[in-house]
């Protein structure tokens, strides 16, 4: 899911703006970005809810880092691996974080108290 999310929001953006003073931006939007996030809490509620923990986090990760890995492996600098990394550790800490907090505020099954 995180994978086709990826491709979904940055996928497709592959160039960088030139801006009239020479400078360059991108080659993502911040509204791709926080897309891709705001998609990708979607399935990330519905595993934490069910207390999945584990899958909401590591297949959130795993789904980012290998696109990640997919989409900036022609970088010939080999700087690619360092944006890897920082997208593995930044999903895993979000989703993580997320997971837990959502985990934490939802309950399953029925009240100890009979459902009153």
């Amino acid at each position: 899911m995180a994978a086709a999310a990826w491709a979904a929001w940055l996928g497709w953006d592959q160039h960088r703006d030139v801006r009239p003073d020479g400078t360059t931006t991108g080659p993502y939007e911040a509204w791709q970005v926080i897309g891709l996030v705001l998609t990708l809490l979607a399935p990330v509620y519905w595993a934490a809810s069910r207390h999945h923990l584990v899958g909401a986090v590591l297949g959130t990760t795993a789904g980012l880092a290998i696109a990640a890995f997919c989409d900036w492996s022609d970088d010939a600098s080999g700087l690619f691996m360092v944006g890897v990394g920082l997208v593995t550790v930044g999903s895993l800490a979000g989703t993580s974080a997320a997971s837990f907090l959502i985990s934490s505020l939802t309950t399953r099954g029925a009240r100890p108290n009979g459902g009153t």
